[in-house]
């Protein structure tokens, strides 16, 4: 058995949980969601607690089983606490803001401003400018409820300025990444 498929999932008082056949619709204070259980995994929910249980040992039963049991304990936490992920725009003279429209602009090095326009359900926010070790560093969190479009928006963000390997400090980051530092070609 799938150590993290066969455990139970919670169910708090302020969520409602609906199963139909393969739909599971999960509503909650922050929002609902919805999604479509694949193959033939068995979903139940009993006294508050949803079980996950596979047909088989085939192998790609026992691959769903863990899955499906995480995807929908990751939407019970989203429309009950919501997902963030922050990330930090490093660089003199880059800077961050969200303009009228609930758009990210960020000028960070190019020509020209960068636009982005976040999905719907998705919220940004850009924090004060702190500085560290000289640095200046803009806070920028993405919050929503369902975590995968948390984390791709937050990569596609990244995207637009990856952090520079050969001059520290420049570009936009997670917080807490680590970027290994490359030596620049030397002459002789």
């Amino acid at each position: 058995m799938s150590r993290i498929g066969r455990m139970p999932i919670k169910v708090p008082a302020t969520v409602q949980v609906v199963l139909d056949k393969k739909n599971v619709s999960i509503n909650g204070p922050k929002g609902s969601l919805n999604w479509t259980v694949p193959g033939s995994m068995n979903v139940d929910l009993v006294d508050g607690v949803i079980t996950v249980k596979r047909p088989s040992n085939q192998k790609l039963h026992r691959s769903l089983h863990g899955l499906t049991r995480s995807l929908i304990e990751n939407m019970v936490i989203g429309v009950t606490n919501g997902f963030e992920k922050k990330l930090r725009v490093v660089g003199i003279g880059y800077r961050a803001e969200i303009d009228r429209q609930k758009r990210l602009v960020l000028n960070v090095g190019y020509s020209h401003p960068v636009t982005y326009t976040p999905p719907e359900g998705i919220t940004l926010s850009v924090g004060a400018v702190e500085t560290v070790n000289g640095q200046p560093h803009i806070p920028i969190v993405v919050s929503g409820i369902d975590k995968e479009r948390v984390g791709q928006v937050a990569a596609s963000i990244r995207q637009i300025k990856k952090p520079d390997v050969y001059e520290p400090c420049k570009g936009i980051r997670y917080e807490g990444e680590r970027v290994r530092m490359k030596e620049g070609k030397t002459r002789t």
